[in-house]
């Protein structure tokens, strides 16, 4: 999807997301789930699940305008001074540097969520450690976080250490804090709607082989608010040997 920048505002923000390839059926059934593909803008028609007291499209709103996507560096501004096409060409060069994989996943209950998330250990660290590669890479590109954004995500419920990655990175849950994850539904206080969900998510993708992991994304949210569109995809390196 073209997203011209002199639609974007002051404000845009930017995120490296994982997205699986365009041609398979993860992002197929993903952006179908939440009834959006944000790389080309289209709506789509999610799949009708029998016993819930709700439609799909009304459990999924938040994660519908974020985008089919796993987070590996979260939403932030530009530095001063750093141009969008600065962003793309770093992280065009991170992503030439890590190897494609697969990982296992499987739909969980995460909280009051529900997402994909790594089935193994395997999965999890090779993933955590390349959203800190990320992390590391696009770190300089960042604004500085204003008051008013410190005080909103210093919440008093965080760790000593999520607190200062909130001062160092903007974010709580990255490095050793970093779980990765695919969200599937919105905040949910159901326990019978989020197993369902589960349940419905597992069966659809039963057959399906591992999560490829073979490149990640660049996203853009144009202005505050709007749904976010997938920018630029970035493709790994060969398989690991």
């Amino acid at each position: 999807m073209s997203v011209p920048h002199e639609d974007w505002s002051e404000a845009a923000r930017f995120a490296l997301y994982y997205a699986p390839p365009r041609d398979s059926a993860w992002w197929r059934a993903g952006c179908a789930w939440l009834g959006r593909d944000p790389e080309t803008g289209a709506p789509l028609a999610p799949p009708h699940l029998a016993g819930l007291a709700q439609p799909l499209d009304a459990l999924t709103v938040a994660p519908r305008r974020y985008g089919w996507h796993g987070t590996l560096v979260p939403p932030f501004r530009l530095a001063n001074g750093v141009t969008p096409e600065a962003l793309v060409a770093v992280a065009q060069r991170w992503a030439l540097r890590q190897a494609r994989f697969a990982a296992n996943v499987e739909a969980a209950t995460l909280g009051r969520f529900v997402a994909l998330r790594p089935a193994d250990e395997a999965g999890e660290t090779a993933l955590r450690e390349l959203a800190a590669s990320a992390l590391r890479a696009l770190g300089a590109l960042r604004a500085a976080q204003t008051p008013a954004e410190l005080a909103k995500r210093l919440d008093a419920s965080l760790t000593p250490r999520q607190r200062a990655y909130v001062q160092e990175w903007g974010y709580p849950y990255v490095l050793e804090e970093f779980r990765f994850h695919m969200t599937l539904s919105d905040s949910l206080g159901d326990a019978h709607t989020c197993a369902r969900l589960v349940e419905a998510w597992n069966t659809q993708m039963r057959d399906a082989p591992a999560l490829p992991v073979e490149g990640a994304a660049l996203f853009v949210e144009p202005r505050p608010g709007a749904p976010f569109v997938l920018w630029r995809r970035l493709p790994f390196a060969e398989a690991r040997a």
